[in-house]
């Protein structure tokens, strides 16, 4: 496990100090990170899941294929 270190405004850690007993930080810390790490993924997911299913875009991208054997090297610079 790592420690991190991050700073909160003064008005949550009074709130926080109200209503979580101290030996509960860490996990409630973790609980909350786990959830909002499992949306942004999820959102992320759909988000990839869409450019897949995009037809437009899939057709666009099929028309660069034919650039993969052009002979031409990769410069450089």
């Amino acid at each position: 496990m790592q420690r991190v270190s991050i700073s909160l405004p003064d008005e949550l850690v009074v709130k926080m100090k109200m209503l979580i007993p101290q030996p509960e930080y860490n996990q409630f810390f973790i609980q909350l990170l786990e959830r909002e790490l499992q949306i942004r993924e999820q959102a992320l997911y759909s988000c990839a899941c869409e450019v897949e299913a995009d037809e437009v875009l899939n057709q666009e991208m099929s028309e660069w294929n034919v650039t993969i054997a052009d002979g031409i090297k990769n410069e450089s610079w």
